[in-house]
């Protein structure tokens, strides 16, 4: 979540950043120029004074020494700035400049020049920008005698310097910005880790709890008060949704347990009932063993209720030594059914297991095995280590499920009606299931090839996250004391 949220806040911050550094940039920008467009019209102003003491007729004098000073001031000028810089006539005609030659530019009827023969200073020109090296500043200022404008200063400065000087400036507020941008990443870095902490506390909660872990719960930590209330809160639910569930399954078990006495006591009176009767009477039959149904149905229910009620003893587990001994012990059954039980896999390999439950489960699985697979057929068990989990892979011949009834394979009380005349309660695989996830294990169907069914059991062989090293379990190394 912060992927997606810290990009926006970098884009937002990124905005505000530009909104203020692009008019402070134009800023500088502007007041630069104006500082050099200020210095120039001072220049200007200097020689306007100068030329306001040439007369009419010492400026038709050879040699006049005020004109001389005039043009001597305005060369050492050129040379010591570079600057072109000239006193002009209202006609345009040039009484003095340098260069020698040099004409203001756009003459007489430039736009400076024709502002300071209205009797105006420049008031600057556009502003210059980094990229236009070609840009000059023209600054015009008229002189003035009598109240008249007898001439116009005009002064044309390359803007070289000034352009330097505009991208330092803004070199400096580049990195003041660049350095802005960072603080404010940092912050919001910080930000919102500090706001999606608990969000991800409370996802990693609901995972949890998803996924068969009733206890989890979000532990008090910062955030926002909004956060913090949501997290007691859910804290709260989880508590409720625990208490319901286990008032649940602590109805269930009772419900069970307490049905099977008076569930026995009825057996015993039908059996005493058919003593009265003919022998083989068919009725009688049926409700005896309608009877025994009904006690494996509530054996199944007070066995799920302690499946999802008890919690997993998880140690280090020879997986493959306890499959081989699950198997060794339904070969008998198998062999008066007339079906064979193959076991391939390595002799030994360890995973994180609750060996009982595991057993159970392994039984459960097998004995399902057996009831559907025919006379002549076989029942192939597999144990395959990876690297991160060990598989038990249980494959038979028999009929197997269509793609409708895998989807609802382990569902409570749920039997295919094409099986209806096996025996069972519809109870034993949800009852695996609830074994197995209690123990961070898991089971899957899938159609076996050519025909019948695929049950997948994976166990982790890595200690569950965040749990406790218990004891190694020697019930699961049959070989340890001879070690």
């Amino acid at each position: 979540m912060r992927s997606r949220l810290l990009p926006l806040l970098i884009v937002l911050l990124a905005g505000v950043l530009l909104a203020l550094g692009v008019p402070l940039a134009t800023s500088q920008a502007r007041s630069e120029q104006q500082r050099v467009v200020v210095d120039r019209i001072d220049d200007t102003t200097r020689f306007a004074s100068l030329t306001q003491f040439v007369t009419d007729g010492e400026v038709g004098g050879v040699g006049d020494a005020r004109l001389s000073t005039l043009r001597a001031e305005l060369a050492a000028y050129h040379d010591v700035y570079g600057i072109r810089a000239g006193v002009f006539s209202r006609d345009g005609s040039a009484l003095a400049a340098a260069p020698t030659g040099w004409r203001a530019p756009g003459g007489a009827r430039g736009p400076e020049f024709t502002e300071a023969l209205a009797g105006r200073r420049s008031q600057g020109p556009s502003q210059v920008w980094p990229w236009q090296r070609d840009r000059r500043l023209v600054v015009a200022s008229p002189v003035i005698r009598d109240g008249d404008v007898i001439a116009v200063v005009v002064i044309d400065s390359p803007t070289g310097a000034l352009r330097e000087r505009i991208l330092r400036g803004w070199a400096g507020i580049a990195a003041g910005e660049a350095a802005a941008m960072l603080l404010a990443f940092a912050a919001a870095f910080r930000l919102t880790g500090w706001v999606l902490r608990p969000v991800r506390v409370l996802d990693k909660a609901a995972h949890d709890i998803a996924t068969g872990r009733l206890t989890a719960r979000v532990a008090p930590s910062g955030g926002p008060p909004e956060l913090r209330r949501l997290a007691h809160s859910f804290n709260e639910m989880a508590d409720n949704v625990e208490e319901v569930l286990e008032r649940q399954r602590a109805f269930v078990a009772d419900a069970s347990h307490q049905l099977r006495n008076p569930l026995s006591a009825l057996l015993l009176r039908i059996d005493l009932l058919a003593l009265e009767l003919p022998e083989g009477n068919a009725e009688v039959a049926s409700v005896r063993e309608e009877g025994k149904r009904l006690a494996r149905v509530l054996d199944g229910l007070l066995d799920l209720a302690l499946a999802e009620g008890t919690p997993a003893d998880l140690r280090v587990t020879d997986v493959a030594a306890l499959v081989a001994e699950r198997v060794a012990a339904w070969r008998p059954v198998a062999e008066r059914a007339g079906v064979t039980v193959a076991l391939t896999g390595p002799a030994a390999v360890t995973a994180w297991a609750d060996p009982v439950g595991l057993s159970s489960a392994l039984d459960a699985v097998v004995d399902n095995a057996l009831k559907f697979t025919p006379a002549g057929g076989e029942v192939h068990v597999a144990v395959i280590a990876g690297r991160d989990e060990v598989t038990v892979v249980t494959a038979d011949d028999g009929p197997g499920l269509a793609a409708e009834e895998l989807e609802r394979i382990g569902d409570r009380f749920w039997r295919s009606g094409r099986h209806q005349n096996v025996s069972g309660s519809g109870l034993g695989l949800s009852i695996v299931g609830a074994l197995l996830a209690a123990a961070g294990a898991a089971i899957a169907y899938e159609p076996n090839e050519p025909s019948g069914l695929r049950v997948t059991v994976t166990v982790p062989r890595h200690a569950p996250e965040g749990g406790e090293q218990p004891a190694v379990s020697r019930q699961a190394w049959p070989d340890a004391g001879a070690a």
